[in-house]
C-alpha cells in the first residue's frame, strides 16, 4: 500500500508505511496536528500511521513475518472444490485472485472519487475548490487546472494525478512509485 505525506502544503514523503515513518519521525513537534496529513494513494482517504517502533512480540504459529493472517471465509462446497483444485491450494488461489483484481486499473469513477476524498481533506477551504471538484467529476482537466491554479502546486498536482491517473507520468502524484522526497 502506498501513501503520500503532506506537511502543510508540501509533499514530505511517498512510499509504504515503513518508508514514510522515518521522515515523519524527523519532524519537530507540530503546532497543529492538521499540518501533517497522510493519504492512501489508492483511495484518497486520510489515514493514521503508527510512528511507534514495533516492540518484539513472541512469534506464534504460521507466517507472521510475512504478514500472513488466518481468517475465516464462508464459501459453498463447489467454491471450495474449485479453490482446492487450483495450483498451491485454496489460500494461494485466493491470494492470486485478490492480487489480479487489485492489479486491474481503477475505473475513472474510482479515480475521481479518490481524488475528491483527498481534495476534500486538504483543499476544501481553498479558493475554487467547489468549481475544481465539478470539473474533476466532469472529467475536464483544463477546467480543473483553471480553478486549481492558485493552489499550492503539490496539492494541485497530486489531485490531478489522482483524478487523471493515465496522465500522471509527469513525476507527480501517486504514479511515481515508492520513493521518498524531502
Amino acid at each position: 500500500m502506498a501513501f503520500t505525506v503532506f506537511f502543510k502544503s508540501e509533499i514530505l514523503a511517498r512510499g509504504t508505511a515503513d518508508q514514510i515513518a522515518a521522515p515523519m519521525r524527523a519532524l519537530q513537534p507540530l503546532a497543529r496536528s492538521s499540518d501533517l496529513l497522510v493519504f492512501d494513494d489508492e483511495t484518497g482517504r486520510q489515514v493514521d500511521i503508527d510512528l511507534q517502533p514495533d516492540t518484539e512480540v513472541p512469534r506464534g504459529r504460521g507466517r507472521p513475518a510475512l504478514g500472513v493472517k488466518a481468517r475465516e471465509v464462508t464459501l459453498l462446497p463447489r467454491h471450495w472444490d474449485w479453490l482446492n483444485a487450483q495450483r498451491g491450494g485454496a489460500s494461494a488461489a485466493l491470494r492470486r485472485l485478490v492480487d489480479d483484481a487489485r492489479a486491474q486499473a481503477r475505473s475513472p469513477e474510482q479515480a475521481r472519487d479518490a481524488a475528491y476524498r483527498f481534495l476534500s481533506a486538504i483543499a476544501g477551504d481553498l479558493l475554487g475548490f467547489e468549481d475544481a471538484v465539478r470539473e474533476l467529476y466532469a472529467g475536464n482537466l483544463v477546467g480543473y487546472d483553471h480553478f486549481a491554479q492558485a493552489w499550492p502546486p503539490a496539492i494541485r498536482d497530486h489531485g490531478r494525478a489522482m483524478g487523471w491517473p493515465d496522465l500522471s507520468g509527469s513525476g507527480t502524484g501517486p504514479a511515481t512509485g515508492m520513493e521518498n522526497s524531502q
